[in-house]
């Protein structure tokens, strides 16, 4: 049995979203047991990049935001790239979706620029994170205390810098999600 088994976990990217930042987290919540589901502003598929600005993968998206609530996921995954999250942030949905996770108090992670949507629904302030370091002045001004670790973990949220950090997040992860009880269970 998996440290996840029975749990639904959303990811929340559009087009530009890091490839590997998507594909890391997806397959080690998979090797945990759990189902993830691709969820977007659009529908279709999204186009990944790697380092920003080289095309990479293109992924089916399961979920149309608009049709996505939190109450159906145990927990939510932000990956970064730069502007994925920068498109999300401004998408009313998509910031509807994020805050519905932040009021509820389901476990998230976020990565590199992924924090950038939390900021936008109002997940930040008085938690101690991480980001790709061009977010720290976005962070603190949203009231975060900005640190420049490899991951932090702060009640139900997660955070890293870069794909370089995407082990110690994936580990992270994967215990937060672990340790808070089953949206069934809430």
């Amino acid at each position: 049995m998996g440290m996840l088994d029975g749990r639904t976990i959303a990811v929340l990217a559009t087009d530009g979203v890091e490839e590997v930042e998507l594909t890391q987290p997806v397959e080690a919540l998979r090797d945990a047991g759990a189902r993830t589901v691709l969820v977007s502003p659009k529908t279709g598929r999204i186009q990944a990049m790697k380092e920003d600005v080289n095309p990479a993968g293109h992924y089916d998206v399961d979920r149309p935001v608009a049709q996505a609530a939190a109450s159906e996921f145990d927990g939510l995954v932000l990956p970064g790239g730069t502007t994925n999250p920068d498109h999300l942030r401004i998408d009313a949905e998509s910031v509807r979706f994020v805050r519905e996770f932040v009021e509820s108090g389901k476990p998230m992670a976020a990565i590199c620029h992924g924090p950038w949507t939390l900021i936008d629904a109002g997940g930040v302030a008085g938690h101690r994170m991480t980001s790709w370091p061009s977010l720290r002045t976005d962070l603190t001004n949203a009231g975060a205390q900005w640190v420049n670790e490899t991951v932090v973990t702060d009640g139900t949220l997660v955070t890293s810098r870069n794909p370089g950090d995407l082990k110690a997040f994936c580990s992270a992860m994967i215990t937060l999600f672990a340790d808070t009880p089953a949206a069934h269970a809430l």
